[in-house]
């Protein structure tokens, strides 16, 4: 049986470092919240290699006396604790005691410091966490930590450390949050001698947004500020358009300190109920202020996560001042157009009347004669001369009228190019294709030579000897019965179901031959037809260069960890660099993909990434955020030949579920149908 001991001071220590030192990034937030803690106006953060060769913190704070600074890199020596009371009133950042100590076990560390009006500083190396002894420096007012060679004496966590590129990225959203928690003070972040973060510090939480989340994020913000109890709110949110595909552009502080916290995102996205579109996920960047004492602190070594004294009322503020901002704002924009379309409501609209009364207004009414009726354009200048239509390569041709238009003055009918508003495109080429036929029937049943003529080619022409030409349509050959609209009718050889139609521009009706109604998810069935033919394809999909590159503004994070996976982006179609701050140039997608949700798509590609475990999991992830793109949306009109295709794919088995778990197609027997209708 093993012997119990005590560990030793070191290895206790790297335990502890463990606790506190996850990554560079943990290096810097400690830092820079003792800075912040000290009282500085203006934070300077440089690192190299993502701050495994180089972090260093600057600031001009109040600085550490030279006698205390073997003492504040001991375990538990902390300057913001006196008392066991103390811990129930935590106001700082830092308080554990225990950052410098962890940061200084696993790191090489030098430390300049001076306090206001001392004559010199003071200076202290440590390797290891051992320190060497303090020398007189001159240095400014404040404070400067170098760390260098994070984890070189823990090779165990050294190899789990991510590519560059991601602790760069992850530092770099931690200098967001830090600057956003406070807009007084200046934050500057460099990496790799390149300014990446330069905040003013001048106060407005407006300005620190705009530096550290981008333009297009801070514009269209609403404002936002409201109390409940002891629990005040302010700060920023998007208004229901500027939905996002992911919640990586939530920002919560309390009491100026960054946290994740569910009932903060409930309570935000509550707000947007039945005001933001379905998938899609609010950003804000709020502030809650709450008495120390109604807040816990000291629940998660990282200190990202808090406990509420009083969670319903801190539920209510954030979800009230959130939904009163946005009423507010849409009652404000809505009068300025009411006044200009909406007349205003006469002074007895509402006032009640007997059935005399009500039938001599009546009467009076049917007196007063009626405005002339306005002559249609479309049915009475209409002419009888041929008129060319580009989209079809037919030709109109309609009877003759009793009023007559000039050639010169004929309109020519304009056919949408790209299909009409929430119409699929293979709609309007079956709706061409249709009026193409009728066009060439016309053509050939219509005589040589038309009845009128223009001024120009009054005098007679000769017969012609030969029809003009009409070029044949060989996809228009066969000709199909008529059918009802919404209706394809199947032999029966061809396939043991019939498609009855299609509800809500969604769901299809369809029949099979033991008397079974089908209602198939068009979407979700096209869905999972694609994810099936992206996870079997050998080759990457074809591609579509864009005219112009789109410049997608994911934030640091999202925008790092794509280019982190830029190999598995490229086998799935797409063409992408850094752009900078977070933006990601995009100059190639997939054919499937609408160069519109080029930013949308990314942004859900990164949430995949983010929560996808192994290199399969997160490509499937991929596939299925890909597969959905490029489906046929509900509410799209397609093409019959479509709907067959779908059906069949249903009916033969090989489509049962969307990638997401979803059923495909719920089936409704004779029996249950005839039950229904209290036949059975």
């Amino acid at each position: 049986m093993p012997h119990i001991q005590q560990l030793d001071s070191h290895v206790a220590d790297l335990i502890a470092a463990g606790e506190v030192v996850e990554r560079p990034a943990s290096v810097v937030k400690e830092l820079v919240e003792n800075a912040i803690d000290a009282g500085s106006s203006a934070v300077v953060v440089e690192i190299r290699r993502g701050g495994m060769a180089l972090i260093r913190v600057t600031d001009n704070g109040c600085g550490i006396a030279p006698e205390e600074l073997p003492t504040a890199f001991l375990r538990h020596a902390t300057s913001k604790l006196r008392t066991e009371e103390d811990l129930g009133k935590i106001g700082t950042l830092g308080f554990r005691g225990e950052a410098l100590a962890a940061i200084s076990a696993v790191s090489r560390v030098d430390i300049v410091t001076c306090r206001p009006g001392a004559a010199e500083g003071a200076s202290l190396h440590l390797e290891g966490g051992e320190p060497a002894a303090v020398e007189a420096a001159g240095a400014p007012q404040g404070t400067t930590i170098v760390v260098r060679d994070l984890f070189y004496n823990t090779p165990a966590r050294l190899k789990f450390m991510r590519k560059d590129s991601a602790e760069t990225a992850a530092v770099g959203g931690l200098m967001q949050h830090l600057a956003l928690s406070h807009p007084d003070i200046s934050f500057k972040f460099i990496k790799d001698g390149q300014e990446a973060l330069h905040t003013p510090g001048d106060g407005k939480l407006d300005s620190a947004v705009y530096a550290a989340l981008g333009r297009d994020f801070a514009h269209g913000l609403v404002p936002v500020e409201g109390r409940g109890g002891e629990t005040a709110v302010s700060g920023f949110v998007t208004g229901p358009l500027q939905g996002r595909g992911s919640r990586s552009m939530q920002v919560f502080f309390v009491n100026g300190r960054f946290i994740k916290s569910q009932l903060l995102t409930a309570a935000l996205e509550e707000g947007y109920r039945n005001q933001i579109m379905k998938g899609k996920f609010p950003g804000c960047v709020l502030s809650v202020t709450l008495p120390v004492t109604a807040v816990d602190v000291n629940v998660h070594p990282a200190k990202t996560q808090v406990k509420f004294a009083r969670e319903r009322e801190v539920f209510d503020a954030v979800y009230h001042t959130v939904l009163d901002a946005l009423d507010s704002r849409g009652a404000a924009n809505a009068p300025a157009a009411r006044r200009e379309t909406v007349p205003a409501a006469k002074p007895d609209f509402f006032q009640t009347m007997d059935a005399r009364t009500f039938r001599e207004q009546a009467a009076r009414q049917a007196e007063r004669p009626a405005a002339p009726a306005r002559p249609a354009w479309n049915t009475e200048q209409r002419t009888s001369a041929p008129v060319a239509d580009s989209g079809t390569g037919g030709v109109y041709q309609s009877a003759p009228q009793e009023r007559k238009v000039p050639a010169a003055f004929q309109r020519t009918p304009i056919r949408p190019l790209g299909g009409a508003l929430g119409q699929a495109p293979s709609s309007v080429t079956a709706e061409r294709r249709e009026a193409a036929l009728v066009q060439r029937r016309e053509m050939v049943s219509a005589p040589a030579e038309t009845e009128e003529r223009t001024p120009e080619t009054r005098t007679a022409a000769p017969e012609p000897s030969v029809r003009p030409f009409v070029p044949a349509i060989p996809e228009m050959a066969p000709q199909a019965p008529e059918q009802v609209p919404g209706q394809t009718a199947l032999d029966a050889g061809e396939a043991p179901w019939r498609i009855a139609g299609e509800v809500l521009n969604t769901y299809i009706i369809c029949e099979d031959g033991s008397g079974n109604v089908w209602l198939i998810d068009k979407h979700a069935a096209h869905e999972r037809i694609n994810f099936d033919r992206l996870m079997a394809a050998q080759e990457p999909p074809m591609r579509q260069t864009l005219l112009s590159p789109v410049a997608a503004e994911l934030g640091r994070e999202d925008g790092a960890l794509l280019l982190e996976n830029l190999p598995l982006l490229e086998q799935l179609g797409f063409s992408c660099e850094d752009f900078g701050g977070g933006a990601v140039l995009v100059r190639e997608v997939p054919a499937d993909i609408d160069p519109c949700d080029v930013s949308a798509t990314l942004e859900e590609l990164a949430e995949c990434l983010r929560t996808g475990r192994s290199p399969d999991e997160r490509r499937e992830n991929l596939l299925h955020t890909m597969a959905c793109k490029a489906a046929i949306k509900g509410g799209w009109k397609s093409d019959p030949a479509e709907l067959r295709v779908l059906v069949e794919k249903v009916q033969s088995g090989a489509v049962r579920f969307c990638p997401h778990g979803r059923p495909v197609a719920v089936k409704l027997t004779k029996y249950e149908l005839e039950k229904m209708f209290k036949r059975a």
